[in-house]
């Protein structure tokens, strides 16, 4: 398996490449930014970019997938996902085949109605998954907020039911996070930019509340202002842009 992480301040975000060198394939995850870091990111590990994989419909920043499209890559969302924009919808449940590489979309709804998880699995090594790339539902030490595309209480009680099917995962399984510190879509957010579930069933506040009703109570604490440019990015990114008055 080939993987890179994208470490982005300006907005704050976290981007991959996951590939299957033998098979010269590969797929980017939360793209943002200029199309060429991924692009000769690609190149230099000798692998195609056939699939752009947004895990869910973004308010922080404008997703990269047009230029990654443009240059061949099919463009793929949960089909759950309201846009108007074309893409390719993936359920709960589907396989995107990397040649010896595996991605199994989670539906993880919460920060958005239409985010999903990817567990990759690189069969090369085992038929298990190796790492789950969990976009803003989970990050490391909070999990994402959830008033931005829908209510917030609506949000948390969908979110505490994603953050249950996470749990029932391997604790080995490495989480690859969406953001870190900085990023306006969580409020204590850690540093580090990977974790394991193991670890954040122990010591992240949030994922560890088991009651549902104390867990939507904690998610309706203390929620930050939101992010002046989220309601414009999420429309221009659903293919929405919002009419100026």
């Amino acid at each position: 398996m080939i993987l890179r992480q994208f470490l982005h301040t300006d907005p704050v975000g976290i981007s991959y490449l996951v590939g299957c060198g033998g098979k010269a394939t590969a797929a980017i995850i939360d793209p943002l930014g200029e199309p060429d870091i991924y692009l000769k990111a690609a190149e230099t590990a000798g692998v195609k970019i056939d699939y752009v994989i947004d895990t869910h419909v973004h308010a922080d920043h404008i997703s990269t997938w047009p230029g990654l499209s443009a240059a061949g890559a099919r463009y793929l969302l949960s089909a759950k996902a309201d846009v108007s924009i074309p893409f390719q919808g993936v359920g709960d449940g589907d396989e995107i085949p990397l040649g010896n590489v595996s991605i199994e979309a989670m539906h993880t709804p919460g920060h958005t109605p239409e985010h999903i998880c990817l567990l990759v699995t690189d069969r090369t090594r085992a038929n298990e998954p190796w790492f789950v790339a969990t976009g803003h539902t989970l990050m490391i030490g909070d999990l994402g907020r959830t008033e931005l595309a829908s209510s917030a209480e609506q949000g948390a009680r969908d979110l505490f039911r994603s953050v249950r099917k996470l749990k029932s995962l391997a604790d080995h399984l490495t989480v690859l996070p969406g953001a870190y510190a900085g990023s306006v879509c969580g409020r204590s957010l850690s540093a580090n930019p990977v974790s394991t579930l193991g670890f954040e069933k122990r010591f992240n506040r949030a994922f560890r509340i088991d009651d549902e009703d104390e867990f939507v109570g904690f998610m309706l604490k203390d929620i930050p202002p939101p992010p002046p440019q989220a309601a414009r990015l999420r429309a221009t990114n659903s293919g929405r842009p919002l009419a100026v008055a």
